[in-house]
């Protein structure tokens, strides 16, 4: 990446970023579930539609889409800017969607300036807008229906309550337990009865106890959404939802194993009946940063004010993500930027800073980093070369935790 593209960058995002921020308040204004994601398509769409990108709006599924702008010379590589815009049930963007979303934007604007200025610079832009992250897998459903075919990198960032540039995201997979018992009169005959609820307090407690066994890097969480009626009658239904995480899939299957145990030995306890599934197809792989980009993308954010954690032992643990499975196909970073040093995610204190004018400045610097990490690989084929061998040792080393 040159000077002057650092010039341009800095420049066209600073000029766009009251624009840039009234696109990212109008989605934490109104926030929508996984795969409802309709006013947010609109608001973007439009956006990129006006920067000049060829936008093909529904790409493949009804809140996707896709925006290209490629160089007036042939040949290049191609970098892919992802965007995702879906929001939590009840406490809205909690996880500050939003603000992927305009770090997205505005990368992706400020790459086009770049590209524009300087005509013998060779590649193409691809900016995705990816729907239900949170829970619905939409990158995993792009990536089945070819997306992201031809892609060099891929690129996207998150906000956080801390900087670091290679998160620890886990595996993650969702599951359902339903038990089935028989109803009765809890006061006059109990004994008739098999209580559905106890089977799904009985497996809650299982894996409570559970937890003290595993490690610190595996995670298991759980509700019970169904658990009767009314307290005179002994329930006969119940339902649980949980996650199970940990660092890679050959961890996550054996701790899915134990909790499987859990959930059968609660409905032998109790008399009841079991039926669970998890959904496999929707699981989501744990995150491979690729370091070349990794360093490029911390380089630069720290060299606009940045400030990232030293030591990455003192990173926790994170949630998951569908940017992993993304990661195992194309080189990528998903890196962490604070908005907020006291909320976390997935709280209101969260939803609140992600639409807090104290936002805007990590999210335009994030955006920055991002785009001056896409221009050193549309300008360097050297680089791009080494951020290919580092993603083929990536995958190398992950075969043996498939």
């Amino acid at each position: 990446m040159s000077e002057q593209d650092f010039a341009i960058v800095c420049s066209k995002i600073d000029e766009e970023k009251e624009f840039l921020n009234s696109v990212s308040q109008d989605i934490w204004k109104m926030p929508e579930l996984l795969f409802k994601e309709f006013h947010a398509h609109a608001i973007l769409t439009s956006a990129l539609e006006r920067y000049g990108f060829k936008v093909q709006k529904h790409y493949f599924m009804p809140t996707a889409f896709r925006a290209e702008y490629s160089s007036a010379s042939d040949g290049g590589p191609t970098v892919a800017i992802l965007l995702e815009y879906d929001a939590l049930p009840e406490i809205g963007h909690a996880c500050g969607h939003n603000l992927i979303a305009e770090a997205g934007l505005a990368a992706s604007v400020a790459v086009k300036a770049a590209m524009e200025a300087d005509l013998r610079l060779a590649g193409k832009l691809i900016v995705l807008g990816t729907p239900a992250e949170e829970g619905g897998g939409g990158k995993i459903r792009l990536i089945e229906l070819g997306a992201f075919k031809g892609v060099d990198i891929a690129l996207m960032a998150h906000p956080a309550r801390m900087n670091a540039a290679a998160p620890p995201f886990l595996s993650i997979v969702r599951g359902t337990v339903e038990y089935k018992g028989k109803e009765a009169h809890a006061s006059a005959s109990p004994w008739k009865g098999r209580n559905a609820l106890d089977a799904a307090v009985a497996c809650y407690q299982n894996i409570a106890l559970l937890r003290q066994h595993i490690k610190p890097s595996c995670k298991i969480h759980s509700v019970i959404t169904k658990g009767g009626i009314i307290p005179n009658i002994i329930p006969a239904e119940s339902c649980l939802k949980m996650f199970i995480r940990a660092p890679n899939k050959v961890e996550l299957r054996e701790l899915r194993t134990r909790v499987e145990a859990c959930i059968t030995s609660a409905a032998t306890a109790t008399g009841c009946e079991v039926t669970y599934s998890f959904a496999d197809q929707d699981s989501y792989e744990n995150l491979i940063t690729n370091k070349v980009l990794g360093n490029l993308y911390q380089t630069y954010a720290e060299r606009l004010g940045a400030d990232f954690i030293k030591d990455v032992s003192e990173i926790p643990s994170s949630g998951s993500t569908d940017m992993g499975n993304v990661s195992h196909i194309i080189p990528s970073i998903h890196p962490l930027f604070s908005i907020c040093p006291e909320a976390t995610n997935h709280t209101r204190e969260f939803t609140k800073a992600s639409g807090a004018p104290e936002a805007q400045e990590p999210t335009l610097i994030t955006a920055k980093a991002m785009a001056m990490t896409a221009l050193t690989i549309l300008r360097s084929q050297e680089t791009l070369d080494e951020v290919k061998k580092e993603f083929s040792s990536d995958i190398q080393n992950s075969l043996q935790y498939q």
